[in-house]
């Protein structure tokens, strides 16, 4: 364990995790614009894809697997990804992908990344069928990072010394569809896995063109949800409210 180990929650599904000198992140989307989706809040800072020592992508959805983003990174880059995603990201340049199905670990240096479950359904046009999954990083801190999932039958195995929950808790806009959590079914999420800390993510980075002025209810309410089912479900884990651009310490 090093003074180092933190998380800086970036935005959206992206998260860098700095755990006993290794960088990892996760889902970078570092653009202030994907599609129709505008970033709302803090940009990411111009020099967070350098010094990376894996990328972990979750599935193939747009605002997860945003190639203008990853081509900010060096193509010999360590990347773990879903089962039938290799040749997606191989197409792009990458040399190093590795495709992790649920249960299968890679080193990162001195840190074990295991795939975990995922409950979401995954399409891309021009791609052929894959599927989501979650991370465990183990090093001297246990890390969980859900991905998009609804709860799943498995989510209670993955429990045992969880320093962190990294927890969906919207989307990007003010409606929410199938194989993702909201503020109450994270909440049981983190009451099944017993994280010391959870972070709440995937909220108030990215929305619809225009809709931020018409609704901007949804980008700010979900932590605040989150916290009050809390309450109710899991009270003995600390909850760390993180805006984009914002860094917890693991201590």
């Amino acid at each position: 364990m090093t003074a180092a180990d933190r998380v800086t929650y970036v935005g959206h599904a992206t998260v860098l995790l700095e755990l006993d000198d290794v960088r990892l992140i996760t889902d970078p989307v570092l653009r202030s614009r994907v599609g129709p989706l505008r970033r709302q809040g803090a940009r990411p800072s111009p020099g967070i894809a350098d010094d990376i020592d894996a990328v972990l992508i979750s599935h193939l959805h747009q605002d997860h697997a945003d190639l203008p983003s990853l081509r900010r990174f060096r193509r010999d880059v360590p990347m773990l990804v879903p089962p039938g995603a290799r040749a997606f990201f191989q197409r792009q340049g990458f040399v190093a992908v590795s495709e992790l199905a649920a249960g299968e670990s890679r080193q990162v240096k001195g840190v074990t990344v295991t795939a975990t479950e995922a409950t979401h359904e995954v399409t891309r046009r021009s791609v052929s069928k894959t599927e989501a999954i979650g991370f465990l990083a183990d090093g001297a801190r246990r890390i969980y990072f859900a991905g998009d999932t609804d709860l799943f039958d498995g989510m209670e195995a993955l429990k045992g010394s969880l320093d962190l929950a990294l927890l969906p808790i919207w989307g990007w806009g003010p409606n929410l569809g199938a194989g993702h959590l909201n503020p109450k079914r994270a909440a049981r999420a983190a009451a099944m896995l017993e994280p010391r800390i959870t972070v709440p993510i995937h909220w108030g980075t990215l929305y619809p063109l225009g809709l931020s002025r018409l609704r901007p209810r949804p980008l700010h309410l979900p932590p605040h949800e989150f916290e009050a089912q809390m309450r109710e479900h899991a009270p003995q884990v600390e909850v760390r409210v993180l805006a984009p651009g914002e860094a917890t310490s693991l201590s």
